[in-house]
């Protein structure tokens, strides 16, 4: 399926690269928009990553940060990374299909006025006054389900539980600051092993496993954010795979694209 249009994704993060990865196999271009600094944790994973280090490549995808609009080429077949957070591109490249995935818990500004189709990915949202879809994204038996009424369910802060764990997988920033990381993504740690250091505060892990996520050094973070996770599976593999729910999600969004073609 070749040429298939185009379609912007706001946001470049773990959960939009699934649906960035989905459409790429589809054969849409993409274009996806970024902040300048992108508050991603699990970067090997994130499209967002080109805006730090000018390109990623992920399953066989490669994503590649570009500077403007007008540099965008929609018969390329890399994925394209463009620092817009106010959406900017959208007027200049008119997309068939607009997704949100920023994962803000708000909407920030994203109207169904956008695009042809206008799709949201989790809470923040409502269809069909704000878009003409919402995608479950809370894990569980509605995960990836279209919503063409209401809206998904509200965030509880609490992350899916993995081998009995929860929120004892989160890294959390304890200071303002920047981190300087002492272990990088896909190490094994342990329970209670330093894994980073903000303002000079150790940052250790809660649970013993595989640095899964963290944060980019270059981004300042404030007290409380969260800045990494540990996967208590223990398999580093994990960490450079696109994960079921972000799968689960695309489905949801490749759903709604199909209809609208119809």
């Amino acid at each position: 399926m070749k040429n298939a249009g185009t379609v912007i994704v706001r946001g470049g993060g773990d959960l939009a690269t699934g649906i960035i990865y989905r459409l790429w196999r589809v054969g849409f271009s993409v274009l996806v928009l970024e902040t300048e600094r992108p508050l991603v944790v699990r970067r090997t994973v994130s499209a967002a990553s080109a805006v730090f280090d000018g390109s990623i490549k992920i399953e066989g995808m490669e994503a590649v940060l570009i500077d403007s609009a007008e540099a965008f080429d929609a018969s390329s077949e890399k994925i394209q990374v463009l620092i817009d957070p106010e959406g900017g591109a959208i007027k200049k490249i008119r997309p068939r299909v607009l997704v949100d995935a920023v994962m803000a818990k708000k909407n920030l500004g994203t109207t169904k006025d956008m695009a042809p189709l206008v799709i949201a990915i989790g809470p923040g949202f409502s269809a069909p006054e704000d878009v003409h879809a919402v995608i479950e994204t809370k894990r569980g038996h509605s995960l990836g389900r279209v919503i063409t009424s209401g809206s998904a369910i509200p965030n509880t802060g609490v992350p899916g539980v993995i081998k009995g764990y929860g929120i004892e997988r989160l890294l959390r920033a304890p200071a303002n600051g920047y981190l300087s990381p002492a272990r990088k993504i896909g190490d094994e740690v342990s329970c209670g092993e330093t894994v980073a250091y903000v303002d000079r505060i150790p940052v250790r892990a809660g649970v013993g496993g595989v640095l899964r996520g963290l944060i980019h050094p270059s981004v300042y973070l404030t007290k409380g954010l969260k800045i990494g996770d540990v996967d208590p599976r223990g398999d580093p593999s994990h960490c450079f795979s696109i994960t079921d729910k972000a799968l689960a999600v695309a489905g949801g969004v490749l759903e709604v694209i199909m209809r609208g073609m119809d």
